[in-house]
């Protein structure tokens, strides 16, 4: 009975450096998000890393240019645009563009940088212990989803203290032992970018063939 008392106490006790550990947590996200809106839009270089049981699969690196939730990703083997609602996905090995409408779920594999304005509904979050990262003065900032339904299960974000620039993203899947890693290699905020850079232009690629999945 004695011992019961005592764990209950703890827990209480725990409960206001949590809720505390939440808000500098959460104020961390708000003052990234913020920087991103300001910037109008960015171009972020980045490596991927594939992770299974502590091995790496698979290395590529890549470009995403950003505006708000619309992205254009470049890797050696896919160019991905999203408008808003569409997605297309042209494979270079096949000449192929595949045509879809994705899911928040989906969205966010394609594209980690969805938190920016995803990361207020179905995640709760807490502050890391990492420091810095590559030289850097860092915040690290642990989001745990709280939906079971969602695929993504943990996002680890490395932001740097004195931009607000997200440095490192790590995505964790549900029910995986894989996990994704993301490091940003240069970023760079630009003014704007024109609203049909996001979308597919059948005249850059006539000979492709169109796949609709919708």
């Amino acid at each position: 009975m004695k011992k019961y008392i005592f764990s209950v106490l703890i827990a209480l006790l725990s409960l206001p450096v949590a809720a505390q550990q939440q808000s500098q947590a959460k104020a961390v996200l708000d003052k990234t998000a913020e920087a991103f809106r300001k910037a109008g839009s960015v171009k972020i270089s980045f490596t991927a890393k594939s992770i299974s049981n502590g091995k790496v699969e698979g290395t590529e690196s890549g470009t995403i240019q950003l505006k708000r939730e619309k992205f254009l990703l470049k890797t050696s083997e896919m160019t991905t645009w999203f408008d808003g609602q569409t997605q297309w996905s042209y494979l270079s090995r096949n000449d192929e563009v595949n045509i879809s409408s994705p899911t928040k779920d989906e969205l966010q594999q394609i594209n980690p940088y969805t938190f920016l304005y995803m990361y207020q509904k179905g995640f709760s979050y807490k502050l890391g212990s990492v420091s810095s990262f590559r030289g850097k003065a860092v915040t690290e900032v642990i989001l745990t989803a709280t939906d079971r339904k969602m695929d993504l299960s943990s996002l680890i974000l490395y932001v740097a203290k004195d931009t607000y620039e997200p440095l490192y993203i790590l995505l964790q899947q549900r029910g995986q032992s894989a996990r994704s890693e993301i490091t940003v290699t240069d970023y760079q905020p630009r003014q704007n970018y024109p609203d049909h850079l996001f979308a597919f232009d059948r005249k850059q690629y006539p000979n492709a063939e169109i796949v609709d999945l919708r």
